[in-house]
């Protein structure tokens, strides 16, 4: 069965800085799989933020926070982060884990995934 669990919200200052952490189970992580971070402000639709395909490493990053935010992984823990940095009061929102078995060429995109976390949620005052 597969599960990813996410942790590491919070309220923080605008400026400040977060670290979420997306651990996952019930499937081959490092093999031919896409993990992203997606979030989703009230009233809002949900939007991609950042994405990591788990055999390469290699990652992809919405505009909006492309200098601010740093996806990464630990292979042996099965674990997907999320470095949030210079944050501001618009990426207050919930922020989910996404997984999808097979990579795919919209990493971004929230259809594109078959599996979801619960959600952390990111405060973020002026």
């Amino acid at each position: 069965q597969v599960q990813l669990v996410e942790s590491g919200g919070g309220s923080v200052q605008a400026g400040g800085s977060l670290r979420l952490s997306c651990a996952a189970s019930g499937f081959t992580y490092s093999l031919n799989n896409d993990l992203s971070w997606f979030r989703q402000a009230p009233g809002k639709e949900r939007e991609g933020v950042a994405a990591i395909d788990s055999e390469t490493g290699g990652a992809f990053y919405a505009d909006f926070v492309k200098g601010r935010f740093t996806i990464s992984q630990d292979n042996a823990k099965k674990t997907v982060f999320l470095q949030m940095n210079s944050l501001k009061p618009e990426d207050t929102a919930m922020y989910y884990c996404a997984a999808r078995i097979g990579t795919t060429s919209l990493p971004l995109a929230q259809y594109e995934y078959d599996f979801w976390g619960q959600g952390t949620q990111v405060t973020v005052s002026s």
